[in-house]
């Protein structure tokens, strides 16, 4: 009796130890798109009240884990079933955040007076808007930009344990959603509310923590307009990152620039090493245009049929 029971715990710790080093393995290979996670929700769940932020980091932080509540055993299923479309699923997703990249683009240069900054600044100043709608666009936004993202985590990991057994799959996948989202989120929150860290430490008695508080309010504006432009090429460098991954041709193309520019003088590895990352967001930005441009025109000929039906 004692020996099962030793030899149970003993299996267990082996289990439990290959767990832990796939974790490790696929913690590595996501981090890139958790970097892009990061930048992409803080910047999606600023510009709403300052008593409103942590309540709003959470709504988003929920919907993350329910966007991974579904991941998770849709992709255990897909992959034993369905193994063949979960590229083309992602490939889906990569189009939508290039469409979203886009748009936030177009809408910006092309409607100066209705950008998204300017769009946030009317509502915090107008008493007549609905504060808990706007809100509520601001999650919704997030949590769908959170499903594209999660999903890719989602895959990368699903790619390093297939060869695990199902228990170590489902361990594993289930130990990366509850880190990627706590980690995300609680960076998030610690992000959006550093203002108000720079003013309670600006208001100490002592010169030195009110020098820090001082400067962390003088930094904290200009890091929330680079999460905003950080945020929006995330979404074409992760977004073309998985349509290139998809096409075997551009991918093999943009592998064989990369090692090109390896060879060249002085500039080769800083080149070698940024050329894949800036040509899958080349490939995302014309993506992301080409989709919006189809979406604009179905837009168009679908009020024209509706219209010419009534």
């Amino acid at each position: 009796m004692a020996t099962s029971l030793l030899a149970l715990i003993d299996d267990i710790a082996t289990v439990l130890d290959d767990v832990s080093v796939m974790t490790k393995v696929a913690a590595k290979k996501t981090a890139g798109v958790l970097g892009d996670d990061l930048a992409l929700n803080a910047q999606q769940v600023t510009g709403v009240k300052a008593d409103r932020e942590l309540p709003v980091v959470w709504a988003v932080a929920k919907g993350s884990f329910r966007n991974k509540a579904i991941l998770v055993p849709a992709a255990l299923l897909i992959s034993a079933f369905l193994p063949w479309a979960i590229t083309p699923l992602l490939m889906l997703g990569g189009a939508f955040l290039c469409y979203e990249g886009f748009e936030k683009l177009a809408h910006r240069f092309l409607h100066k007076d209705r950008g998204e900054h300017v769009e946030t600044v009317r509502a915090l100043a107008d008493p007549s808007v609905d504060m808990v709608a706007f809100e509520k666009k601001k999650i919704s936004g997030a949590v769908r930009t959170d499903f594209i993202l999660s999903a890719e985590i989602i895959a990368i990991t699903l790619g390093t344990v297939a060869a695990a057994s199902f228990s170590q799959q489902v361990l594993v996948l289930v130990g990366i959603a509850i880190l990627m989202t706590v980690g995300v989120y609680g960076l998030v929150a610690a992000i959006v509310k550093l203002d108000d860290l720079g003013l309670a430490l600006s208001k100490r008695a002592s010169g030195a923590v009110s020098a820090i508080g001082r400067g962390i309010l003088s930094v904290a504006p200009w890091l929330m307009k680079s999460l905003s432009v950080i945020g929006t090429a995330a979404m074409f460098m992760v977004g073309g990152g998985i349509l290139t991954h998809g096409i075997r041709a551009v991918h093999h193309f943009i592998e064989s620039s990369a090692h090109d520019a390896l060879g060249l003088p002085y500039v080769g590895a800083v080149l070698g090493g940024l050329l894949p990352t800036l040509l899958d967001a080349a490939f995302g930005i014309v993506a992301g245009a080409l989709v919006l441009a189809l979406v604009t025109l179905g837009g168009r000929l679908f009020k024209r049929g509706s219209g010419a039906a009534a």
